[in-house]
């Protein structure tokens, strides 16, 4: 095989240029859809349409303001969700007298729709940023709580016999091999919960924000601006894919020591 014949058969290969494929494959396929149907833009704007809205709103400045809140808001709400849900599922896995106290009600508040409580923090904490990060993480909660607690219970009775054998504290045993163990697990957790961070906070500014991407797609339904809602509504999966590539970039770094080369660079 030659060259460049193994260069092509690896851009064949390439797992980003597919999904770029799809993506334009998409974009084609809606864009079709809208030149034969004849859609007016209220129903299904164009993707040129689209662009033509979210260029607007960047070189006016518009939407810095916006996405800089939901921002904000997602990032204090992932910090105090997680670090509380982390706390707890350590808390929890450490005592099973606890865990059974505790659950249910823990299980219970997560039933609970979160959309059901937005009016209700409204009312208590006001309009502003703050009820937007309680809202954020109370959905943040339950993925760290849940991730930890199992991962943490997945230690090895071999190496947890040989701690004990060899007098290692609780809390030693705690940090030095039941964390590291589960550390994929509560890693795959923060994983999921910034995505839900995104879905908590803008489903806040839709009821009780005034800045805030949520807030600015309610804003363009009552203005019947369907072009600026599928602008947003891009914002949101972009900034959506930030953050969730910026949690698979932090677990790499911190499982770095686990992964073998050859697994690495596969």
């Amino acid at each position: 095989m030659t060259l460049e014949t193994k260069n092509t058969a690896t851009w064949a290969r390439s797992p980003g240029l597919w999904s770029a494929a799809l993506l334009l494959a998409a974009l084609l396929l809606w864009q079709g859809a809208v030149t034969v149907f004849d859609w007016s833009q209220l129903v299904l704007p164009s993707p040129g349409v689209v662009a033509a809205s979210l260029y607007r709103g960047f070189t006016s400045g518009y939407f810095w303001p916006h996405i800089w809140q939901t921002t904000v808001e997602v990032l204090l709400g992932l910090a105090l969700g997680g670090a509380i849900g982390f706390a707890c599922g350590l808390a929890l896995g450490e005592s099973a007298f606890v865990r059974r106290v505790v659950m249910p009600y823990v299980v219970a508040s997560q039933v609970m729709p979160k959309l059901a409580l937005a009016p209700l923090l409204t009312v208590w904490l006001g309009f502003g940023t703050l009820p937007m990060v309680v809202i954020t993480a109370m959905v943040c909660f339950f993925p760290l709580l849940e991730s930890t607690l199992t991962g943490i219970g997945q230690a090895d009775p071999a190496r947890l016999e040989l701690f004990r054998m060899l007098g290692a504290s609780r809390w030693k045993t705690l940090w030095r091999l039941k964390v590291p163990t589960g550390l994929p697990g509560i890693l795959a957790g923060l994983r999921m919960a910034v995505v839900l961070a995104l879905v908590g906070a803008v489903v806040g500014e839709f009821i009780g924000g005034s800045v805030g991407l949520g807030a600015l797609i309610i804003a363009a339904q009552g203005s019947m601006d369907t072009p600026l809602m599928f602008a947003v509504l891009a914002l949101i999966t972009v900034q959506g894919l930030v953050l969730y590539h910026g949690v698979v970039g932090l677990q790499q770094f911190l499982l770095r020591r686990y992964v073998a080369p050859s697994a690495s660079e596969n």
